[in-house]
């Protein structure tokens, strides 16, 4: 594996269905509301060459952070049909390489899984990769423990969709208060 080259491998735990689970997960388009710490933004793909395949979700354009200051534009394609077994997907952009989401009840509980495959294609992330693997890896562990944190949150708040205020809201962006300051001094951007 060369040092731009990047294999996770994820298991969460929440409670809930699987049904439930692939509900959350498997809609791209909400990934900025539930998981915030993450996702900056998703909008649907344009591209022509980003057209759904026949019975699969519109592929989507992803701004992505994680704990270290920097962030990743890409496009998701969910190539699998989402089930409440899990999907696969394919990245595209600042990361290229393949995901697979599996899910599997265990009780009131889901256990989910993930495996991302993916080469950092970012010019600072290729350049870097040979000395900050290990920090990356981590800002990757980083994201995926909020991911679980606020999964566990959002399905809360599908099952009690009459009591919002008593679940608390997701983890969100770090870095924030740079992004204030930012603002502050030049209110024009």
């Amino acid at each position: 594996m060369g040092s731009t080259d990047y294999d996770f491998f994820t298991v969460w735990r929440v409670p809930g269905t699987p049904d439930e689970v692939a509900d959350v997960l498997g809609d791209a388009l909400t990934l900025p509301r539930w998981w915030p710490s993450v996702y900056l933004a998703v909008e649907p793909a344009a591209a022509p060459e980003h057209t759904a395949l026949p019975g699969l979700p519109q592929p989507v354009t992803l701004h992505t952070k994680g704990w270290l200051p920097y962030t990743l534009r890409w496009t998701l394609t969910v190539t699998e049909p989402v089930t409440t077994r899990g999907f696969a997907l394919t990245a595209v952009g600042d990361l290229n390489g393949t995901g697979q989401w599996t899910f599997d009840q265990d009780g009131p509980e889901t256990v989910i899984t993930y495996r991302w495959r993916v080469s950092a294609a970012k010019p600072l992330l290729r350049r870097l990769s040979w000395l900050m693997k290990p920090a990356f890896s981590a800002n990757h562990h980083w994201a995926m423990a909020r991911g679980e944190e606020s999964l566990a949150l959002e399905l809360r708040r599908r099952r009690h969709p009459d009591r919002p205020e008593s679940i608390p809201a997701p983890p969100p962006a770090t870095f924030g208060w740079l992004r204030r300051l930012r603002a502050r001094r030049n209110p024009t951007k």
